[in-house]
């Protein structure tokens, strides 16, 4: 077997410390000859640009007048006129309201009375394929006798008849 002593040990490492500065120097001519673009660098290559944040086209506004009123006031000038409040909401009426209602249920009422027909006659093209379909056929129905009984009423009242 063999042994290492501390100082052989040491040559070695040594020795490969240098052999690595010798690699690392190769691999930078390397990428040097790969990426010979002006302006890069061969040894670290750049971070991906950062992609910028979008803004809304109200906050684009806001900030756009602000920067009018900071140069007005480097400029000396008078703040420029804000422009006019925006028109208030308009609100719907009660009597608006109900009307609207009103049509609405005018016209669900036509539809309905526009599909009542056509749903019948489905039914009725349903049931008329369905009877044919069946096999067994029924007998006629059994009639009971009818046993017709006297209604009972109220004796008529006894009406005296003058003589004569």
């Amino acid at each position: 077997m063999i042994t290492f002593n501390h100082s052989i040990l040491e040559a070695a490492l040594a020795g490969l410390e240098t052999q690595k500065r010798r690699i690392d120097a190769q691999i930078a001519e390397v990428r040097a000859m790969l990426f010979s673009h002006p302006g890069q660098s061969a040894t670290t290559p750049e971070a991906a640009p950062r992609q910028r944040r979008k803004f809304s086209a109200a906050t684009r506004r806001r900030m756009k007048e602000a920067q009018r009123r900071r140069w007005a006031k480097i400029r000396g000038e008078a703040e420029p006129a804000t422009p006019k409040a925006p028109k208030p909401k308009r609100r719907l009426s009660a009597a608006g309201r109900k009307a609207i209602v009103a049509a609405a249920k005018k016209r669900w009422a036509l539809k309905r009375a526009e599909a009542a027909p056509k749903k019948i006659a489905r039914k009725k093209a349903a049931v008329e394929k369905a009877a044919p379909a069946k096999t067994v056929k029924k007998s006629a129905p059994v009639e009971k006798p009818v046993v017709k009984t006297a209604k009972k009423t109220a004796p008529a009242p006894a009406v005296e008849q003058p003589a004569g």
